[in-house]
């Protein structure tokens, strides 16, 4: 039974009044592609960090459309020529952009479906929705995809300044509690122009660039690096990788449907076989917690335990370095963890592991331009005098290790 709801403008915690621009935008919300992204946590196991960190993928996308609706306001008012066309395309753009996530969004990005990113998988799915609504979406996705004419209506989607990255730093910083991620995105907004087709930002905007960029930094190192979350995502993704390591060696494992379609099927084809598509759009979180659940009473040790582990936040220790982790410091939690449990050292290399995270505020290959008093375009850091903005350009790696808390 389907009930046709006409509303058009919903309370968001962030900007208050969200509209819906269009009808048809309308059912594209409604859509249950759209309406599955209720069930996909915008920021994977953060929550087990920042505990009021449950919102969605589709708090995000209606957080989008509300700032790309600024944004075009704020451009037609400065002359930019932009088509009621282009304008519905930009709204579907930025409203889908992030359709193809997958449960715990980055979490488990490649773990479920290998080599394909969740931008191909968005393109997927707004290709079936282009079908389904005669063909209105085939501008949003020649934007979305780089191929119209107009680069900046793609850097609004996609770029170091786009509606994305305004969105999620404030929304995440709400949602978290961490103020440093609480950014002036109406500010900023309200500096963007375009020159020759380029998106760019006042000169007077300058300072709340480098603002942006900061607290997107800081933002990283306190929560989408935080050493809790790393730890945790790694334990997701060993679980993923456990279940099929079971599966390939003939040991049955309990999967949601849906679930152990892609489990088994490690080549999916979206472009010629819809129903890899549908059933891609029934993935959701619950998918992998009714996994976990079922997966802690499992008779494999490995498996049992990571589950277990998740879903009771018995998190590994993990510490950071400026240098990289010996691989005998490694090895001596191996061997402690195989004695302790009888284990041998593929099965205890589930629970130990190193690697590094690298976090850098600006990325000069995709620069931010300045628009100065005189109309000449500068190059942020150019624009920048103060060392301070020479400093975003600095990249921080970071070494970790993890390992059992019983190792300490």
């Amino acid at each position: 039974m389907k009930q046709q709801n006409k509303l058009k403008i919903l309370n968001d915690p962030i900007y208050g009044f969200i509209s819906i621009p269009s009808e048809e935008i309308f059912k594209i919300v409604e859509h249950p592609y759209f309406q599955r992204l209720r069930r996909i946590t915008q920021m994977g196991l953060s929550y087990l960090v920042y505990p009021g960190a449950h919102h969605t993928r589709f708090h995000h996308a209606l957080g989008c459309l509300h700032l790309m609706q600024k944004s075009v306001q704020v451009l037609r008012s400065k002359s930019v020529d932009i088509s009621d066309q282009e304008e519905d395309a930009l709204y579907k753009a930025i409203l889908l952009h992030d359709i193809g996530h997958g449960p715990f969004s980055h979490a488990l990005e490649y773990q479920i479906i290998n080599k394909v990113t969740h931008e191909q998988l968005s393109c997927h799915f707004m290709n079936h929705l282009n079908n389904e609504f005669n063909g209105s979406l085939t501008l949003a996705i020649q934007i979305f995809k780089g191929e119209y004419h107009r680069p900046f209506m793609l850097e609004l989607i996609s770029s170091q300044l786009d509606m994305d990255r305004l969105d999620y730093l404030k929304r995440d910083s709400f949602y978290t509690g961490v103020a440093e991620g609480n950014i002036n995105s109406q500010r900023l907004i309200t500096m963007l122009n375009v020159v020759d087709d380029q998106l760019v930002v006042e000169e007077k905007g300058l300072y709340s660039v480098e603002n942006f960029l900061s607290g997107r930094r800081l933002m990283y190192w306190q929560v989408y690096l935080h050493k809790t979350g790393i730890g945790a995502e790694h334990l997701l993704q060993s679980v993923i990788k456990r279940i099929k390591e079971l599966i390939d060696n003939g040991i049955k494992v309990e999967l949601p449907k849906h679930l152990d379609y892609f489990i088994n099927n490690s080549d999916p084809d979206f472009d010629t076989r819809t129903n890899d598509l549908e059933k891609f759009a029934s993935l959701d979180d619950s998918d992998i917690l009714a996994t976990l659940k079922l997966g802690k009473d499992h008779k494999d040790f490995v498996l049992s335990e990571l589950c277990t582990m998740i879903l009771n936040r018995q998190l590994l220790k993990i510490k950071f370095s400026n240098k990289q982790v010996a691989p005998e410091k490694v090895q001596k939690h191996l061997d402690k963890l195989m004695q302790t449990y009888d284990l041998t050292e593929h099965e205890a290399s589930y629970f130990v592991f190193s690697g590094f995270v690298v976090n850098v505020a600006y990325a000069k290959a995709q620069p931010i331009k300045i628009l100065d008093k005189k109309g000449k375009l500068i190059e942020l850091i150019k624009a920048g005098k103060e060392d301070s903005f020479k400093a975003l350009l600095k990249e921080v790696r970071k070494y970790y290790c993890c390992y059992p808390k019983l190792q300490d």
